[in-house]
């Protein structure tokens, strides 16, 4: 399974970002034992329409949870269309302890 998490920086270390469509990097880990890989919002900086332009990247990664620490509406019904599930981390730390959260089960899913 294809995990993403919203982060400040490229690495599984850099803090989690908490804000999904302004997210700086995508991290991606796959539960498999894959290794870690990012790619760059590009959409970040830019003006309106973000949340949904962002969801696309995800979709296009073949992503099947996000984990985030909010998510805008048209977003959140983007993703939803395309089944990916979200989980919410709202306290601070980097993209791999909101990993290893998901994996424990100690993360709320956003329903």
């Amino acid at each position: 399974m294809i995990v993403c998490v919203t982060a400040k920086g490229p690495g599984p270390e850099d803090l989690m970002e908490e804000r999904f469509g302004r997210s700086p990097y995508f991290l991606f880990k796959n539960t498999e034992g894959g290794e870690w890989s990012s790619i760059a919002n590009k959409f970040a900086d830019t003006a309106g329409g973000v949340g949904p332009r962002a969801a696309q990247v995800l979709i296009d990664r073949g992503t099947h949870v996000l984990i985030t620490g909010n998510i805008g509406g048209n977003a959140l019904a983007v993703l939803q269309a395309a089944g990916i599930e979200i989980y919410l981390f709202k306290s601070s730390g980097t993209a791999a302890d909101a990993f290893q959260k998901f994996i424990a089960g100690q993360l709320k899913k956003f329903s």
